[in-house]
């Protein structure tokens, strides 16, 4: 396995924080998401590394194996297993004493350890985990594989499917509806295959919902802003105002204030996995004042100060 440099691929050092890591994935995930570069393979390729970075550094202690174990993290125990299976041969071999480590016979003619602990690891020595004579090292989990999804605010308030494609499968999931910024789901084994008949890793789903133009979203409730004229917020009125699930009237009371703001019970967002429950939706009025005033209104409005 050649060595990749995550911290490189991810533009950080080897101090980031956590923050900082997550916020230089989100930051080249979008740039690099295949949606935005369409048969880009060069993207495709940096967006799968991408991927394979975040997996690892993302995770503090799969950091942590990585900072020790560099591309062997992921089988680092077995690593340093060979390692000193390695020394104790070249000292058996040395001695002429193979005693209780590895017999002659379990290679074969011309071949030495090194060439065997190449070939654990992808070397050049075939396939994983096998000596010459093909027999089995262990199974091992495949690497678990972190992918992000956008959402806009609408489509994350309903239940739908959503379909996408991972190492070439296609992969159908139902988004419940109320998901959130940041939130993660787990599908197991849909991640990359096992080594020598393991299972396969995991696919992690980040769900990314950028901010919405017309709502701002804090946990479960929603908040918006509609304009009034001077006349509904001094005589009252109605006015339209738009939800998630369409538009409703609301009586504006007599000398409403600029900035109040109301409270529409149950028009909010809907609450993650809990079906018939939602958020409140905040009104807050914005009086617009009137402009290109007539001679006759300028008059009115004199009259009203001065009386």
């Amino acid at each position: 396995m050649a060595y990749i440099d995550y911290y490189k691929i991810l533009g950080v050092d080897k101090n980031a924080t956590q923050d900082d890591i997550k916020k230089a994935y989100r930051k080249l995930a979008r740039k690099l998401h295949p949606d935005l570069n369409p048969n880009d393979k060069e993207a495709e390729r940096k967006f799968k590394e991408l991927n394979e970075a975040n997996e690892v550094l993302s995770n503090p202690e799969n950091r942590k194996k990585y900072d020790k174990y560099g591309e062997h993290w992921k089988h680092g125990e077995e690593y340093e297993k060979a390692q000193q299976q390695q020394r104790q041969y070249q000292n058996q071999s040395q001695s002429g004493n193979f005693g209780g480590g590895f017999s002659g016979a379990d290679f074969g003619e011309g071949e030495d350890f090194s060439d065997f602990f190449r070939s654990m690891f992808g070397g050049a020595g075939g396939g994983f985990g096998r000596s010459s004579r093909g027999s089995a090292s262990g199974k091992f989990k495949g690497q678990d594989v972190h992918a992000e999804l956008n959402l806009n605010l609408k489509d994350a308030a309903i239940t739908h499917p959503q379909t996408f494609e991972i190492n070439g499968k296609k992969v159908r999931i139902t988004i419940p509806a109320g998901v959130y910024d940041g939130q993660q789901i787990k599908l197991k084994e849909h991640g990359n295959p096992g080594f020598n008949g393991g299972p396969n890793g995991d696919l992690y789903i980040t769900f990314s919902i950028p901010a919405d133009l017309n709502f701002e979203r804090i946990g479960d409730d929603l908040k918006t802003k509609v304009s009034i004229d001077l006349y509904t917020a001094v005589l009252g009125g109605d006015v339209k105002v738009n939800t998630l699930s369409g538009s409703v009237n609301l009586k504006v009371k007599p000398e409403t204030q600029n900035g109040t703001t109301v409270r529409l019970k149950g028009k909010g967002f809907p609450v993650y996995k809990k079906e018939g429950e939602f958020g409140d939706l905040f009104v807050t009025y914005e009086v617009k004042l009137p402009t290109n005033l007539t001679e006759k209104q300028k008059e009115l409005f004199e009259q009203l100060k001065n009386s």
